[in-house]
């Protein structure tokens, strides 16, 4: 069986963020993209990142729920104890958001938090965010994020997030894997990838340590695209790493996996 042929997703978080997130799906198109996805796009009318998304016929496959108070540090509340309610308010609006343009997931943020009362509180919000986001056939994700970069987040692993979405139990709640995290905390990524694939809503990259191209660093992108299809991933890969320089001018590495 010949092996599903590679697709990328511009990550708008980092890519073209010199310009408005409709102007930036335009970029993406013109760049060769199969699909986008963003961070936080709240400051944005969605009714003109729906317009840009039909404009171009790109799917926006991704948001995240806010982080909160960022000046307090906050960097995401679904695992805060005392903040439910910001956290839910902050589900349901991305869930909304993501339903207007027709996104596809929603990755709720766990914050910085930790200890049993941290996990349980974890727990209900996702069994809160899977049911709110199932009525809309919306996926929810969660992404272990490294201590270099998010010190103090709740999810650090691959294997906590999958016991998280085992014990949660919804169909709809999957895992963010990110390759480039997974590489500065858990270091193998191939294997953490056939470990955990049954799992995985969405993948992401980027060069180890430095989170740029995927064109050099600790983690050699072309074993672990190989791998990707090996798995039969049919999805577009999340580009999420930080160009040197304008976007358009960090994209020569896509030649070379297309």
């Amino acid at each position: 069986m010949p092996r599903p042929s590679l697709r990328f997703s511009a990550n708008l978080g980092f890519l073209w963020t010199d310009r408005s997130l409709p102007d930036a799906i335009r970029a993406a198109k013109s760049a060769g993209f199969a699909a986008v996805e963003c961070h936080w796009p709240y400051n944005v009318a969605s009714a003109d990142v729906a317009a840009a998304l039909s404009e171009t016929g790109l799917s926006m496959l991704s948001l995240n729920t806010r982080r909160g108070d960022e000046a307090a540090g906050d960097n995401g509340l679904a695992a805060v104890p005392g903040r439910e309610v910001e956290a839910r308010a902050a589900i349901d609006e991305a869930i909304a958001y993501a339903r207007t343009i027709g996104a596809e997931a929603v990755h709720v943020m766990a914050g910085r938090a930790g200890d049993q009362p941290a996990h349980d509180t974890f727990v209900a919000n996702l069994t809160y965010a899977t049911g709110q986001a199932a009525v809309h056939g919306t996926t929810i994700l969660i992404e272990s994020l490294n201590q270099h970069d998010a010190p103090g987040y709740f999810l650090r692993t691959t294997e906590q997030a999958r016991d998280l979405i085992a014990e949660v139990g919804a169909p709809n709640l999957k895992l963010m894997f990110d390759c480039y995290h997974v590489g500065r905390t858990e270091g193998d990524v191939v294997t953490r990838l056939h470990e955990v694939a049954p799992d995985i809503g969405h993948i992401q990259f980027a060069s180890v340590p430095d989170r740029g191209t995927p064109d050099h660093g600790d983690v050699d992108y072309r074993v672990v695209f190989a791998e990707i299809q090996r798995i039969g991933w049919d999805r577009p890969l999340g580009a999420e790493y930080r160009p040197v320089g304008p976007s358009e001018e960090s994209l020569s590495w896509m030649q070379e996996h297309q």
